[in-house]
């Protein structure tokens, strides 16, 4: 009886099984094999090491590297920051039309990327409306797309209007767990509204706070669509992404060996960080 139901259960799981193997597994042992093999004539030959010996002396690579941290050790203290201070905002300080300010922060989220991101062209353009503010403090107009640190800063300031609602979402249903009992201890301590923020609330925020920057970490090396449709990667490859560079080497160039070698390299470095960010954690609750 046992061993029946034991099968049955096999069976209902089997689909989700199949599923991950021919969607999620093999496509991974794909990769690594590709990255060592190059594409001549349409047939796949093995070559070794050479496109691991080809990356590393590759000045895109490296700007896509060093574009990608720098996006990503910007972006994640920006996202934590504002994620949490806007849902304790929410949570602690207002007590009408909690559901209007959850809703209008979540929908940039909602909002199809082609569509903001020609308004934020819009708004950055040389002649648009940023520049124009600028102009009455007469400060001299910014060409936000046609330098590399004003590109970088833009491309900044859109992954944060689009992400940081999401994860304030995450921050608010977290903090909405949090026993009501720790801040009334807390007051009866005579602690205030700052302490109990940063000895009550951000001690429970923890895991949440560890899961936000584990995704955060994939999603800023993995960024693609921003830099793709606001600067494509220029000026002068100043806002080229590890993820951008993939997509260009694999569908523009059709390098597919290539881009698999780039790939197998984020993955290095993703799973690097992840582990090492999960042994901080670890040791946070120790």
């Amino acid at each position: 009886m046992k061993k029946s139901y034991r099968m049955f259960g096999f069976y209902l799981s089997l689909p989700v099984i199949v599923t991950l193997v021919l969607f999620n597994f093999w496509p991974f042992i794909e990769t690594i094999i590709l990255s060592f093999m190059t594409q001549k004539r349409g047939e796949f030959i093995f070559n070794g090491i050479k496109n691991y010996q080809r990356l590393f002396g590759d000045s895109v690579f490296r700007a896509a590297i060093i574009n990608s941290f720098i996006f990503y050790i910007i972006r994640l203290p920006i996202m934590l920051i504002s994620s949490t201070l806007l849902a304790s905002i929410i949570h602690r300080g207002i007590k009408k039309l909690k559901s209007f300010f959850e809703a209008s922060y979540f929908i940039p989220v909602l909002v199809d990327a082609v569509a903001y991101s020609m308004i934020f062209l819009l708004i950055f353009q040389d002649r648009g409306v940023i520049n124009y503010i600028l102009s009455l403090f007469g400060i001299d107009a910014i060409p936000w797309l046609k330098q590399s640190i004003p590109a970088k800063i833009l491309i900044i300031i859109v992954v944060s209007w689009r992400w940081t609602g999401y994860n304030m979402i995450l921050f608010l249903a977290a903090m909405q767990n949090i026993p009501e009992d720790y801040y009334e201890a807390a007051t009866i301590d005579g602690a205030n509204s700052w302490q109990k923020f940063v000895y009550v609330t951000l001690p429970s925020l923890k895991p949440i706070i560890l899961f936000t920057s584990i995704m955060s970490t994939i999603g800023s090396l993995n960024l693609f669509t921003e830099p793709f449709l606001l600067t494509n990667g220029g000026p002068n490859n100043g806002t080229m992404t590890l993820g951008l560079y993939i997509y260009n080497q694999a569908f523009v160039s059709l390098n597919m060996t290539y881009a698999a070698t780039i790939s197998v390299i984020i993955l290095l470095i993703v799973g690097s960080l992840t582990f090492l960010q999960l042994k901080i954690g670890d040791k946070n609750n120790e």
